[in-house]
């Protein structure tokens, strides 16, 4: 019984000590995710599209152009994301031979996924461990809330609540908001990411025929 007593009492002291951290996670996370907000909304302003029409276009140019310069020009001269320019004209402008191009295209394609998979890992942090933090946070005090709650104490059993009440509130606000972010963000990318590998295929394709 003693030892029983003992290891209810150690779980009980474990449980209540993580109370603190889980709400300073809670706050540090809600702040993140107002962040990223913002960082999406920047993102949105400085976003560049093509329609289907203009990739279309701009497909027929590159595989229709008669040299290397000319493929860089039409790809200077396009509405892409600075960032595709810049791959797809190092690819061109490079000296090496075709297949070490093709190795370096597809290094670059690559090292975008893990560059945007690593921004969209933020979001996916919060969106699952958010809820989860709001749930321990509801749960935590709520132990003493019901021990006072026996011996009458109505006080401390309000406070336990509304504690509860706003880390279950904090947590799922944040993982929701997060949610969204990660949600459109991962649409944008996997766009960005399929626009630049059908490019580097058109421009290994045309400089093999040129």
């Amino acid at each position: 019984m003693a030892g029983s007593n003992i290891l209810t009492s150690t779980l009980d002291l474990v449980s209540q000590s993580l109370q603190i951290p889980v709400i300073i996670f809670l706050l540090l996370f809600a702040v993140a995710a107002v962040v990223l907000l913002g960082g999406l909304i920047r993102e949105f302003r400085h976003r560049k599209t093509i329609s289907n029409a203009e990739m279309k276009n701009l497909i027929s140019g590159i595989s229709n152009a008669g040299s290397e310069s000319e493929m860089l020009n039409i790809i200077e001269n396009s509405e892409i994301p600075n960032s595709q320019k810049n791959d797809l004209k190092e690819i061109i402008s490079s000296d090496m031979d075709l297949e070490s191009r093709i190795a370096l295209a597809k290094k670059m394609v690559s090292s975008r996924e893990k560059k945007l998979e690593k921004r969209l890992s933020y979001t996916d942090i919060i969106t699952r461990i958010g809820p989860t933090l709001g749930l321990m946070g509801t749960l935590i005090p709520m132990g003493p809330g019901l021990a006072a709650l026996g011996t009458g104490d109505i006080v401390t059993l309000s406070n336990a609540i509304i504690v509860a009440f706003d880390t279950t509130v904090v947590g799922i606000g944040a993982g929701a908001l997060a949610y969204v972010i990660s949600k459109i963000r991962r649409r944008w990318y996997g766009e960005y990411i399929a626009n630049l590998d059908v490019l580097t295929d058109v421009v290994l394709s045309r400089i093999k025929k040129i």
